[in-house]
């Protein structure tokens, strides 16, 4: 275990017996890969709330980040909405991974399948300070491609 790494309590939930636990495939993988826990069929433009059988606790000023996996992603059109997804550390429900099918052909995971990743992140919190001008800058008000092709 490094110095940074952190502890993340997880209860299995009842539905989740007999799934693996959130996991890295490998010594360099920076998200756990999680798994349904039922059964997910998606049509094309569809998308659903899939469950992970798991409930987690983050230590405060953390959070965990949901992300789609990228060989689902690239070969099938499945992604994860709202992406990353937020998991807030005073939450205490099941996970679950919003699933968005993108792509022409149905999507079928079956109850233990590989559906995500799980990234915890430090959060860093904001004070906002209301002012009646914002410093100048050259790009100024340009947003949505202004910077360029």
């Amino acid at each position: 275990m490094r110095l940074d790494d952190i502890t993340l309590e997880v209860k299995r939930l009842p539905h989740g017996e007999g799934l693996p636990l959130p996991a890295y495939a490998s010594e360099g993988a920076a998200g756990m890969d999680v798994v349904a826990a039922e059964d997910v069929r998606l049509a094309p433009g569809e998308r659903k709330a899939v469950p992970t059988g798991f409930a987690v606790a983050i230590p405060p000023g953390y959070e965990i980040q949901v992300r789609p996996r990228s060989g689902l992603a690239f070969k099938q059109g499945i992604s994860v909405l709202n992406t990353p997804g937020t998991v807030d550390s005073d939450y205490r429900g099941e996970v679950k991974v919003i699933l968005a099918n993108l792509g022409s052909e149905p999507f079928e995971a079956l109850r233990g399948e590989r559906i995500a990743q799980l990234v915890p992140a430090p959060v860093q919190r904001a004070r906002l300070r209301e002012v009646d001008e914002l410093d100048a800058t050259v790009r100024g008000t340009g947003g949505f491609g202004s910077t360029g092709v």
